[in-house]
């Protein structure tokens, strides 16, 4: 395959705008609330009434399906029934459509130390040598859906993904 070709199959990272977590979380708490205070007013209601707070009740939990928390340095990568719709960075407790699913992936920097070598120089005198690798993921999108599994990518010594997923810092 070439490269052109192998360039046109990978997968681009869409930014993904989610809501604050917390109006929705409060809105649904207070619905609950409400629909449970409105059934103890009544004393015995009637089958309007529970009508009524079945639908409240089934609304706020569908609102509360729809609450995830990011971490710092954590990015949620959205899906609408398996449709890459984009990733969210946003820290906090946020709220998208529950029929979207998220998966969470980290995005801090990963340490991958080698093991130490004996090798001997040019004039024959043995030293130890060994690398030590800091990588982050850059994209993403690119490194959930267009590697196999990122960790063990970069660790089994065949260095980070393809392309820029994974930004490699070289410290000199």
């Amino acid at each position: 395959m070439s490269t052109r070709q192998a360039e046109s199959t990978t997968t681009q990272e869409l930014p993904f705008r989610s809501l604050s977590g917390y109006p929705p979380l409060l809105g649904a708490l207070a619905a609950s609330v409400l629909a449970f205070a409105w059934l103890v007013a009544y004393g015995r209601p009637g089958p309007a009434q529970v009508i009524g707070c079945v639908a409240v009740l089934t609304v706020a939990t569908f609102i509360l399906a729809g609450l995830y928390m990011l971490q710092p340095k954590q990015a949620a990568l959205v899906t609408l029934f398996g449709d890459y719709k984009g990733t969210d960075r946003e820290s906090g407790l946020r709220w998208a459509n529950p029929f979207l699913s998220q998966k969470k992936i980290s995005l801090r920097a990963r340490n991958l130390n080698g093991e130490k070598l004996k090798v001997n120089d040019k004039r024959g005198n043995p030293i130890e040598i060994a690398a030590a690798v800091v990588w982050r993921v850059e994209d993403s999108a690119r490194a959930a859906f267009d590697v196999e599994d990122v960790r063990q990518r970069a660790g089994r010594g065949g260095g980070p993904p393809p392309g820029r997923a994974v930004r490699v810092r070289r410290r000199r």
